[in-house]
């Protein structure tokens, strides 16, 4: 019904928009298409050509004269302005030839019709047709289909995706199995009177493979797949999102058993609160996904999975149990999922026999499994760059430091003392790393300015996964982050900006310590910020008074500075191996872990 209002609104607007443009046109471009061609000349030329009986046609006005001149057959009207010449007429009507008239050129009735009325038509519907297209676009299909859904179907030979496609999810794999198992034997949970879950929410940071599991599951289960973004259902029109929802559900009914999948359900599942009226776009969208999900038997095999990098921001109505009864994690994949993840991407690829997966996948801590794709596809372009067939292992070590660190500037310009400054920072941080018990060993030390900005970096790889961060471990990362401007400062007795996101590092690890982790000896087991957005980055508001909050920076400071005196008393106590480390690290620009532990450990030479 609002459709019809909508679209009997459209035909309204349109008819009284061309009613209008006719009449402009009428009124105004009518006149000047009418307007005679004549040109301007003095009396005494019309009185020349009266005598030479050159005029045919003469219009006498008050202030203006309009007449005709045929010479050789070419006629042309010319205007002059009117003299007290009283035997004008009398000599007019001497002359037999001359025509007294009213219409001095003859109009063109069908130019008059077309351009006056004709015209203003077509435009309006160009002018309609063109709105109608773009609306329709912005829309995703006939802009005169007002409220039809734009999920897009697929079947499983159009996904093409199993659980074999999926690695390093094996929790939210076994949650997912379940429902693959219902749509295939539906009976034998209704013999028992166990319906099917409605909904499942999968969470988790971008780039975990959320969507590639809801793609999977239907690629399982072998049934049509729906799949939809949660901003398509916002639209311009009020009502549209609802209207699409209704028609959505009302396709998967028909298609059951099947699986609509939403990404991005925030969009259109967030709280409500009183800032929105009633009338809202968004908040009627959910209010009719609330209804529809209440609506629908879930003995019939519709599921629902909706995926989000931001639940706690969804409303609790879309959350309870009847609507979205599972919660899935999709986490950062662990050591193990990491190596399952590439060696499922590796298969797209031709890669030598003795490729180390465990060995990337240690110094990839933290990544998602979209970057560990990444990964693979670049030490693929890499291997293609340097006109190999086969991508071996340096192809993919050196495309794990391209996705954290970018490309190499092989043409940036330092200068010699700049990169003694640099390699003397790097060494330090490497230092205090190699001297702290409770720090992870030295992968790799480089110089070689990166296109992300940093001018060299020290990799640390951990031997195994860690879930957990004792309160050493992280005064001893502290340190090693502020080994790099110790070591300035004790060599060059000066410090540089190379250290401002060594700083940056340091600072939010020591704040995490005393807000949220409980490490701190002044306020012991109190959390004093909170973290929003867990899965976007983790930004963290704090939840104290305005003099606790002073407190805690003095504690920051505090702990930050210790760890400085530490790392420049390691600095100090190693001072001949920092500056044979440094000298070799100049002269090779890379070394790896190994090369810096040998002479680390490698006995200075007897004195002759």
């Amino acid at each position: 019904m609002k459709n019809d209002k909508n679209y009997t609104k459209h035909i309204i607007v349109f008819i009284i928009s061309s009613f209008v443009l006719t009449l402009m046109m009428n009124a105004l471009i009518m006149p000047l298409i009418n307007k005679p061609r004549v040109k301007e000349t003095n009396y005494s030329f019309f009185l020349d050509k009266l005598d030479e009986g050159c005029v045919t046609k003469v219009k006498v006005e008050d202030t203006e004269v309009r007449f005709e001149v045929e010479i050789d057959g070419k006629k042309q009207s010319y205007s002059t302005g009117r003299m007290d010449d009283p035997g004008l007429v009398d000599r007019l009507r001497k002359n037999g030839k001359i025509v007294f008239t009213e219409n001095f050129e003859k109009p063109n009735v069908l130019l008059e019709f077309l351009v006056g009325w004709v015209l203003p038509i077509v435009l309006l519907i160009v002018i309609w047709n063109v709105l109608m297209r773009g609306m329709s676009k912005r829309m995703g299909g006939n802009a005169m289909s007002f409220g039809k859904s734009n999920a897009k179907i697929y079947v499983k030979a159009q996904t093409g995706k199993t659980f074999a496609d999926v690695a390093g999810q094996d929790e939210a794999k076994e949650a997912l199995v379940e429902i693959v198992d219902f749509l295939h034997n539906p009976g034998k949970y209704a013999e028992i009177g166990a319906s099917l879950p409605k909904g499942a929410l999968l969470v988790g940071p971008p780039g975990t493979g959320k969507t590639l599991l809801a793609q999977a599951v239907a690629g399982e289960a072998n049934v049509p797949f729906f799949s939809i973004s949660g901003s398509e259902f916002v639209e311009m029109f009020v009502g549209m999102g609802a209207a699409k929802v209704r028609d959505l559900f009302k396709q998967a009914a028909e298609k059951a058993p099947c699986i609509v999948f939403i990404d991005e359900v925030d969009t259109i599942g967030k709280k409500r609160d009183g800032n929105f009226s009633g009338n809202d776009e968004r908040e009627q969208t959910l209010n009719q996904l609330l209804t529809e999900m209440d609506g629908f038997d879930g003995t019939k095999g519709v599921v629902i999975l909706a995926a989000t990098n931001r639940p706690e921001s969804l409303d609790p109505a879309l959350l309870r149990p009847g609507r979205f009864d599972r919660r899935i994690p999709a986490e950062l994949p662990d050591l193990a999922g990491r190596e399952a993840i590439l060696k499922v991407h590796a298969k797209k690829i031709k890669t030598e026999e003795n490729i180390d997966y465990n060995a990337i996948a240690r110094a990839t801590a933290g990544a998602s499994g979209a970057e560990l794709a990444n990964i693979i596809n670049e030490s693929a372009l890499r291997a293609v760059r340097n006109g190999r067939k086969l991508v071996n292992q340096s192809d993919l070590e050196e495309s794990v430091e391209v996705v954290i660190a970018g490309y190499q500037r092989k043409n940036a310009v330092i200068s010699q003392k700049e990169k003694e400054i640099i390699a003397y920072h790097e060494i330090g941080h490497a230092l205090v790393a190699a001297m702290q018990k409770d720090s992870a060993p030295v992968h790799k030390i480089t110089i070689i300015p990166r296109t992300s900005g940093a001018l060299g970096y020290t990799m640390q790889v951990d031997e195994g996964e860690k879930f957990l961060l004792t309160k050493e471990e992280a005064l001893a990362r502290i340190a090693t982050l502020t080994g790099g401007r110790s070591a300035e400062e004790l060599i060059f007795n000066s410090c540089t900006s190379g250290a401002s996101n060594d700083i940056e590092q340091a600072t939010k690890l020591a704040r995490a310590m005393v807000t949220r982790y409980g490490m701190s000896g002044s306020f012991d087991m109190i959390a004093l910020e909170t973290v929003t957005n867990q899965y976007l980055g983790g930004d963290t508001s704090l939840a104290c008074s305005p003099e606790t909050a002073a407190k805690i920076d003095d504690e920051v400071n505090n702990i930050v500075k210790k760890s400085h005196q530490n790392a420049i008393r390691i600095l100090s106590e190693n001072i001949d191996k920092l500056h044979e480390l440094a000298a070799y690290l100049l002269e090779k620009e890379t070394i790896t872990g190994e090369e810096f532990m040998d002479i680390l450990h490698k006995e200075p030479a007897a004195a002759l």
